[in-house]
């Protein structure tokens, strides 16, 4: 944890971006606290109600990503034990919902119960095209759906995306098969703005 800290401390210093990291243990969130500017719960452990209570006591921002398990109306309670806990700033993060074997899915017709919890919405683009054990021992994923995922996000007017992009996917370590290629996603995120900001106007025009 100490060496995991110091090189996204460097990460931050070198070039002025801020961070954010899971935390998995409420016993380590006071010291990812003192580097990071936000702190993200994990889908798994996002009911994890000591480990909620730790992370928004650091101050710092939170992401909760929600378990592909819960239901749209199981957010409301997450949003009423962050803001119980005094959190200054959260966000929960939709990646999708568990439909059968290794599948998941993104219900947007859950999106506007969600909303109202009060709390913004951001969607991962990328986890949410995972296939869980798909490729046998390893997640799986359909790389080629996150442009679409990514789209409709906007077209709805979610409040942000959350994506691993990765050089080359075929090499990385961890979320190969649905992490977007670097080099696609500037191009992608310039589309996602176009549909976005003609949302916006839609609605302000209605």
């Amino acid at each position: 944890l100490e060496e995991g800290l110091k090189e996204l401390e460097w990460v931050r210093r070198e070039f002025n971006l801020p961070i954010l990291t899971d935390v998995h243990e409420s016993s380590q969130a006071r010291s990812i606290g003192e580097v990071v500017d936000i702190i993200q719960i994990p889908a798994f452990l996002c009911r994890q109600t000591d480990l909620l209570e730790a992370a928004c006591k650091t101050g710092r921002s939170i992401n909760l990503k929600k378990g592909q398990f819960l239901s749209p109306s199981n957010v409301t309670q997450l949003v009423k034990k962050m803001q119980a806990f005094g959190a200054k700033e959260f966000w929960i993060t939709e990646r999708g919902v568990s439909f059968g074997y290794q599948r998941l899915v993104v219900d947007f017709a859950a999106f506007p119960q969600m909303e109202q919890s009060g709390a913004d919405l951001i969607l991962d683009i990328t986890h949410s095209v995972q296939l869980p054990g798909g490729d046998g021992n390893t997640t799986g994923g359909i790389r080629e759906a996150v442009p679409y995922l990514a789209k409709a996000g906007a077209a709805v007017g979610v409040s942000g995306f959350f994506a691993e992009t990765h050089p080359d996917p075929k090499l990385a370590k961890s979320d190969g098969p649905n992490a977007s290629t670097l080099d696609q996603f500037e191009t992608l995120m310039a589309q996602v703005k176009r549909i976005a900001n003609t949302a916006a106007m839609g609605e302000k025009n209605r």
